[in-house]
């Protein structure tokens, strides 16, 4: 998993947390929350799909004299 990807995982898990503990009353504030878990969730997919694209070349490295 890339960085990128576990960072996006990580806001979306916080983002659910966060509209799980709001109060009732606060219901924009938990609909901008699920909104963002939302984004975050989408780009936390898409970065494991181009993490996977990028492939390392062992045969780039070069052997230290």
């Amino acid at each position: 998993m890339s960085k990128a990807a576990l960072s996006f995982l990580i806001l979306a898990i916080m983002a659910i947390t966060a509209d799980q503990l709001l109060p009732e009353p606060l219901e924009t504030v938990g609909t901008v929350a699920k909104i963002a878990a939302g984004v975050f969730a989408s780009l936390f997919v898409a970065a494991l799909f181009v993490g996977r694209r990028i492939k390392f070349d062992p045969v780039l490295r070069q052997a230290k004299p």
